[in-house]
């Protein structure tokens, strides 16, 4: 499957900003804008796959993403990367909030503590992220936020509650941007990939039978894999999709 297949010239030197942009789904989002013309900065804390993703990049295209190491816990970090992506490379049109942590934990084994910092990594970064985008797409006439939400929450998933919580509320929050933004012509939309096999999934979370189990569930039975996800993302930072928002869009193969 060629992800690139599609060309939309509304996205050619359009600056977007993908959190968690190194590895996994990210990264394939980074390639994807990347060959599209975007010009496209990301923030990760794997410096050994960003850098490596950026170097890959350079010698495919002859351009390279911009790369910034940033913990988005770090609130006051982050908006400063996005102030500094507006400064030095240009007002930011799409806003990619990616980054999420999907650990595995009991319910009873929740403390406050770990409680809050879920919220600080899966919740919390992606509005903060979007109020700092917001005033520099206001100013340029608009963009495109797409928020990722988790299949996990449809499919009613137990082993993680914290992280289903902070993914159920992120529609909320779409949908309370999209209406807060829309008179700016700020799109805001909720994409929810399904049980995509990452390198981390496959290492940590999915043997071949829970695999085997997920295809025979899903509609379509294929391995659902990053470049599944992309092409969508690349369509709701389209002009193409310029009526859409504060809508919520899987991507999951039928699974849920």
């Amino acid at each position: 499957m060629n992800q690139h297949s599609v060309r939309y010239a509304s996205l050619d030197q359009r600056v977007v900003f993908i959190t968690g942009g190194g590895s996994g789904i990210g990264a394939e989002l980074t390639r994807a804008f990347h060959h599209q013309g975007a010009r496209v900065v990301f923030v990760d804390i794997n410096d050994d796959a960003s850098h490596a993703l950026v170097a890959e990049l350079k010698t495919e295209t002859g351009q390279a993403p911009i790369y910034h190491h940033c913990d988005i816990r770090d609130v006051a970090s982050l908006q400063q990367v996005v102030a500094e992506t507006g400064e030095n490379v240009g007002p930011i049109h799409t806003l990619v909030n990616n980054a999420a942590s999907d650990d595995r934990h009991s319910w009873r084994d929740i403390d406050v503590a770990y409680w809050d910092e879920r919220m600080s990594l899966n919740l919390r970064p992606m509005f903060f992220t979007a109020q700092a985008v917001a005033e520099q797409m206001i100013k340029n006439g608009g963009g495109s936020i797409i928020n990722f939400g988790s299949v996990s929450v449809q499919m009613a998933l137990g082993g993680l509650p914290a992280y289903v919580t902070a993914k159920a509320a992120v529609h909320g929050l779409t949908r309370s941007l999209a209406r807060e933004l829309g008179e700016h012509n700020i799109r805001v939309n909720t994409l929810v990939p399904g049980s995509v096999m990452t390198e981390r999934q496959l290492e940590k979370w999915i043997g071949p039978d829970d695999e085997a189990a997920i295809q025979e569930r899903q509609c379509l039975k294929l391995r659902l894999e990053s470049v599944h996800i992309a092409p969508v993302a690349l369509f709701l930072a389209s002009a193409e999709s310029q009526a859409i928002t504060g809508q919520e869009l899987a991507v999951d193969a039928g699974w849920a």
